[in-house]
């Protein structure tokens, strides 16, 4: 019997409310590959999401996939906490010889958890640790993680009410052109610093995104980062730049920051690090700053080798030939800037504005519903795009870096028709 609506029942019965995407997205996925997922029922869906930007080299990328399958079927380590291992040895020594030495970043390498937001937490633990204060500032539609520390930084105030408790040593501070360039950079900001009569504390650090993902695409300009910097160095703050979702080449080179020419105290990386969608993060900073006593800060499953495995394979596969992945990423960032362009000049009175970097495209609509329903009629159509912003009304787009120029076109299609059919 040919099943004509997926089976949801389980899900609707056993999974708590919680859950999200599958709401979005009603199917049951069962294969992907590339840029493609395929339901059980054999639906093909060109991929606009790449796991929320943990699958920057697509799924089950058979370079990564075969260096897993050969790592599992030798009874190769799984779990080691923080042991020493072949395949962490093979990540660090790769990961220096191949990102932090050309780069000439000094970073020491802290593996604090599985997660993004247990590399944030480590990072605040980190600058509180250094400096002896508490307070630590973000920035407007900021997204750091869902657990309590790196809510306290977090923007939103919906994920930000499902704390259940105060969220404290937090302030947050204007992003990039928070009003609309009417007001100084930085202003507001160094003029409470240096206020004894501001009421704020002296922070520990400034942590921050060059484009806000969850946020609403929100791009930061070099000048603006470079500015901030400075403004962290003269007040004696520690600068964390939040690369989670847009480091791994998301932007185009392998840090986000790089185009600003800056070198933050404190980098986090998660996502895309394993380059396979498994469990990896890093909370990467100076050597000066690594005043760690051991065991000071630990878990369970930060020794995760098989995600190391395949770092180290995408490393050597996509970041070995120089700037080769950069340059390729520009150029499917520009096609996908020219299919926003094309999307803009036929809807108007529509779309508000486009914005992005690299591989990483918001569109947003003066409606603020219409972009939830323009990603509706998308999957409707063969297409998975998620929503962003405080009152998701950006449409997100988060291809994988290694998406062909044929399916982009394609994507662009398919999102083209489903503005045009969308009101």
């Amino acid at each position: 019997m040919t099943i004509t609506q997926p089976d949801l029942s389980v899900f609707e019965t056993v999974e708590s409310e919680v859950r999200s995407y599958c709401r979005g997205w009603p199917t049951v996925f069962d294969r992907a590959s590339g840029s493609r997922m395929y339901d059980e029922d054999g639906h093909t869906y060109l991929d606009f999401f790449a796991g929320a930007g943990s699958l920057n080299y697509g799924h089950n990328n058979p370079v990564l996939k075969r260096a897993l399958v050969d790592y599992l079927l030798r009874d190769g380590v799984t779990h080691g906490l923080d042991m020493s291992t072949v395949a962490k040895r093979s990540f660090l020594q790769t990961f220096q010889d191949l990102v932090l030495r050309p780069r000439d970043l000094p970073y020491k390498v802290m593996f604090p958890g599985p997660t993004g937001t247990n590399a944030v937490e480590a990072a605040l633990k980190l600058a509180r640790k250094v400096k002896g204060r508490e307070a630590i500032v973000s920035f407007t539609n900021a997204f750091h993680g869902m657990s309590l520390g790196s809510l306290a930084v977090t923007g939103n105030a919906f994920k930000r009410a499902g704390a259940g408790i105060p969220l404290v040593h937090g302030t947050p501070m204007p992003f990039d052109n928070y009003f609309d360039g009417t007001v100084e950079d930085f202003l507001w900001f160094e003029r409470l610093l240096e206020d004894q009569g501001s009421g704020l504390n002296k922070p520990a650090a400034v942590i921050v995104e060059t484009v806000q993902g969850e946020g609403g695409i929100n791009v930061a300009r070099p000048e603006w980062l470079r500015a901030l910097s400075e403004l962290c160095e003269r007040q004696d703050m520690l600068l964390i730049v939040d690369d989670i979702q847009m480091g791994c080449g998301r932007t185009g080179a392998f840090f986000s920051f790089e185009e600003a020419g800056i070198v933050p105290d404190i980098v986090t990386v998660s996502k895309s690090i394993s380059g396979y969608g498994l469990p990896m993060s890093l909370c990467l900073f100076k050597p000066e700053l690594d005043v760690w006593e051991p065991g000071e800060h630990n878990g369970t499953f930060r020794g995760n080798n098989p995600a190391f495995v395949t770092a180290t394979a995408a490393l050597e596969t996509y970041w070995a030939d120089g700037s080769a992945m950069e340059k390729q990423t520009q150029a499917r960032g520009e096609q996908v800037e020219q299919g926003l362009i094309s999307i803009t000049e036929e809807n108007l009175a529509d779309v508000k504005e486009y914005r992005g970097r690299g591989l990483v495209w918001g569109m947003e609509f003066h409606d603020k519903d219409r972009a939830g329903r323009v990603a509706k009629r998308a999957f409707e159509l063969g297409l998975l795009v998620e929503t962003s912003g405080p009152e998701s009304e950006v449409l997100k787009l988060l291809p994988a870096l290694t998406i062909t120029p044929e399916e982009l076109d394609e994507g662009m299609r398919v999102l083209a028709r489903a503005v045009r059919e969308t009101h």
